[in-house]
């Protein structure tokens, strides 16, 4: 079969470029890479902003965790670009971060928590630069980090997941965080390789690693999100969750979205989910009292 014309090519490439662009809206700007962990670490961050930010002042942020099973994943995936270019457009800052992976069987836990822990406080130690509001940050995640996210939102200093550097003297604490379709009881899971022991092996791992674990009355409100035809993570995840933060007295909601798979972003085919999520995340990160 004979090559198109160059000219041709030309024009599918344009057609595809723009394709390709017009998934980030101009009203949005990216800056890519960013270091917000100690030097020797590899893994960096992409900051979504509205392109008109520096007019605006003490913006609220969002940390936004990918997911992949904890072994793998990237900050720039279709979903985290969906919700960073979402966020943005709303007048917030976002912040979507690489973290540590177990991949070839290395044991992540705790340090994946740290790292996205170390974002919130890297968040605040910024908070000049970027115009956002350091008392005004909140967290969102699909899958593993939908997981990490809860982690996030119901452990404190109190609880020994809060890492001692870097910027040990800012909180790790955020106001509100949405856990898209995450693990939440582990011991109900399966073995997973960031925890490096099976469950059989060490329960009180699986239960320490787990959020209904630390759900109490003081936890950040969390929005919970999960899909009817999900077959990676079981729907009773989320509705064991629920229970958790239920009987804490945690405020909290669970959304099931009819006929969602695992994987979604803030705009699946069955559902717009951006009315619901960022109105959750106004509510809490940019009414005057929450």
């Amino acid at each position: 079969m004979n090559p198109p014309p160059f000219h041709l090519v030309g024009l599918l490439l344009l057609f595809a470029g723009f394709s390709l662009f017009a998934q980030v809206p101009v009203a949005v700007r990216i800056e890519h890479d960013v270091s917000y962990l100690p030097s020797n670490r590899v893994e960096k961050a992409d900051l979504y902003l509205p392109a008109n930010s520096a007019l605006k002042q003490h913006s609220p942020a969002v940390l936004i965790i990918h997911g992949g099973g904890w072994n793998s994943g990237d900050k720039g995936a279709g979903r985290e670009i969906n919700i960073g270019t979402n966020l943005a457009l709303r007048g917030y800052v976002g912040l979507s971060i690489n973290y540590a992976l177990s991949t070839n069987g290395r044991v992540t836990w705790p340090q994946n928590v740290h790292d996205c822990k170390t974002a919130v406080r890297w968040l605040r130690a910024n908070a000049g630069r970027l115009n956002i509001d350091p008392d005004r940050i909140g967290v969102i995640g699909g899958s593993a980090g939908g997981h990490l996210a809860a982690m996030l939102a119901v452990t404190g200093p109190a609880d020994g997941l809060d890492p001692a550097q870097p910027y040990g003297e800012y909180s790790c604490g955020v106001r509100c965080a949405v856990d898209l379709y995450g693990p939440a009881e582990l011991l109900q899971y399966h073995d997973v390789k960031m925890l490096g022991k099976t469950r059989a092996e060490a329960p009180e791992l699986y239960r320490s690693a787990s959020p209904t674990t630390y759900a109490d009355p003081g936890d950040a409100p969390i929005l919970i999100l999960h899909g009817t035809a999900d077959k990676t993570v079981d729907l009773q995840q989320s509705k064991l969750f629920a229970a958790a933060l239920e009987k804490a007295g945690t405020r909290h909601e669970l959304v099931i979205v009819e006929g969602a798979p695992h994987t979604f972003h803030l705009q699946p085919k069955q559902r717009d989910l951006r009315p619901l999520v960022l109105g959750f995340l106004d509510r809490y990160l940019k009414a005057t009292k929450p």
